[in-house]
């Protein structure tokens, strides 16, 4: 895994923590980590990522329309 060393302004009021869980959530949304791999980036347990995700304006269904609109067809 990589390591990522970010200087921040001082008025940024985050913790190491929270800027992980904002980082992972924002991967997992635009597709680009898995759900276990941004729990894992986050530092958290994949439930306990899964139940965050919504503070941060995610779904944790991460399903394009498209995909939605076709598997309805399919049932």
């Amino acid at each position: 895994m990589k390591t990522l060393t970010l200087q921040l302004p001082d008025s940024l009021d985050m913790d190491e923590r929270q800027l992980a869980m904002l980082v992972a959530a924002r991967l997992y949304e635009k597709g680009e980590l898995s759900l276990g791999q941004a729990a894992e980036v986050a530092g958290l347990t994949k439930r306990t990522f899964a139940e965050s995700l919504g503070k941060y304006g995610v779904s944790i269904f991460n399903y394009p329309a498209s995909d939605l609109a076709q598997d309805f067809k399919n049932a």
